[in-house]
C-alpha cells in the first residue's frame, strides 16, 4: 500500500512518532532541542515503519513518511496550543496570565512581548504557518535521512 494518509500502518506509526515528539517538546529543558526531536521523529517513523512492515523505504517514500509525521505533529501541537489558550481564557484571560508570569520572575520584556504576540491574531496565524513549515520540513528531512541510512542494511 502506498505511503499516504490512507495507509493505516503509516498513520499509526506517524501518530506514535508524533506523540513522542510532542511529549519531548513539552518537557521544559528538552524543548530547546525541538529541531533535533523533529528530525528524530522523521527518522524513527521510517525505522518504525520498516520494522513493522519489513519494507525498505526509498528516500522519497521516507520523506513522505516523515512528512506524514510532521503534519500529525503540527496538528497535535496546534490542538494543545488551542486547549492552553482556552484554559487561559477560563482562568481570567491574558491579564491574569501576565500577572502570573511576572510572579515567576521572568524578564519583563519577555513577558510583554509574549502577551503582545498572543493578543494579535495575525501574529498567531503567522506563527502557526511558520511552525507548520518548520515542523513538516524538519520531519521530512529526518524521514529522508532515515530511509537513506536504514536502506544500507
Amino acid at each position: 500500500m502506498p505511503l499516504s494518509f490512507r495507509n493505516p500502518i503509516a498513520l499509526r506509526v506517524g501518530f506514535f512518532a508524533a506523540g513522542l515528539v510532542c511529549l519531548l517538546i513539552m518537557i521544559p529543558g528538552l524543548n530547546y532541542a525541538a529541531i533535533l526531536w523533529l528530525l528524530a521523529a522523521g527518522y524513527f517513523s521510517v525505522w518504525f515503519y520498516k520494522r513493522r512492515t519489513g519494507q525498505r523505504l526509498t528516500v522519497r517514500s521516507g520523506a513522505r513518511m516523515g512528512w506524514i509525521t510532521g503534519v500529525i505533529s503540527f496538528a497535535m501541537v496546534t490542538v494543545l496550543f488551542t486547549l492552553t489558550m482556552l484554559a487561559v481564557q477560563q482562568a481570567g484571560g491574558l491579564a491574569v496570565l501576565k500577572d502570573q508570569l511576572r510572579e515567576l520572575s521572568l524578564q519583563r520584556g519577555t513577558v510583554e512581548r509574549a502577551i503582545q504576540l498572543l493578543q494579535n491574531p495575525y501574529e498567531i496565524l503567522r506563527s502557526l504557518v511558520m511552525m507548520f513549515f518548520v515542523m513538516t520540513l524538519t520531519c521530512t528531512a529526518g524521514g529522508a535521512l532515515g530511509a537513506k541510512m536504514l536502506g544500507k542494511d
